[in-house]
């Protein structure tokens, strides 16, 4: 036993080792440096983005665990623009599969918001605005088949159309969609409030006008707060008119 630690742990010169032994692997080394030298060059390919398998059997995979594999598949997908030797940027990734996987994500937790954060925040605020407009209409979707839980990420969507977009028409389609869709308790009134700012910033002064004053006459609005808000917003649009119809008259 001592002489088999001893033979592990000692450091024994090279005039031991046998001639044999010596010859093989100078040979292997020589013809793994052949080898390498007839290879061709690697060159760096980003792999398309496959199409998700469908739900069922991400499903029937995760032993009653779809909440786990749904996480799995988000950080596979994030994962996915750094590939071995291949450095992948958002603007070259297949968005319409992209909100397959997505999609694939939220039906396996229904409960969880990560995949509408990454369309809006991470895949939406590439600038690409094509690509841009695919994860908001995709939002858009979602939003519409429950808008008290996905009223945040199309909030977010206003501001990027209205801002990065300059689109103020599509800004003013999902804000619209905010203020009639998005009626649940727990959506604030400064999201339904965005048709208002979007009319003001489109020069639509008037019609932002009658939807304030329609919102305060409704007694539909109790917190104070935003009826300060609204009462204080009237007041500016009503001085932007009056400025607007002076200079028309000069």
């Amino acid at each position: 036993m001592h002489s088999y630690y001893h033979f592990f742990n000692k450091d024994r010169p090279v005039s031991d080792v046998p001639r044999a032994v010596k010859f093989f692997l100078v040979l292997a080394l020589l013809l793994q440096l052949l080898w390498h030298s007839l290879q061709d060059p690697v060159v760096a390919k980003a792999e398309d983005l496959a199409a998700p398998l469908s739900t069922r059997t991400y499903v029937m995979s995760s032993l009653g665990e779809p909440i786990a594999v749904s996480k799995l598949l988000n950080l596979w997908l994030q994962a996915f623009d750094n590939q071995p030797g291949a450095s992948i940027s958002f603007h070259q990734l297949d968005y319409p599969r992209l909100t397959e996987w997505l999609d694939t994500s939220l039906a396996l937790d229904p409960r969880g918001h990560y995949p509408m954060l990454v369309a809006a925040r991470v895949y939406g605020s590439i600038q690409d605005h094509e690509k841009q407009r695919i994860m908001m209409d995709y939002i858009f979707y979602k939003f519409n088949e429950d808008p008290n839980k996905y009223w945040r990420w199309l909030a977010h969507v206003v501001i990027t159309a209205k801002h990065e977009l300059k689109d103020l028409d599509l800004a003013l389609k999902y804000a619209n969609a905010l203020a009639e869709k998005a009626t649940g308790e727990n959506v604030p009134y400064w999201a339904k409030d965005m048709k208002i700012i979007v009319l003001e910033d489109m020069g639509q002064l008037e019609a932002a006008k009658i939807l304030v004053g329609a919102l305060i006459e409704s007694n539909e609005i109790t917190d104070p707060y935003e009826l300060n808000f609204l009462t204080r917003k009237i007041m500016v649009l009503e001085e932007k008119v009056l400025k607007k119809r002076q200079s028309v008259e000069k």
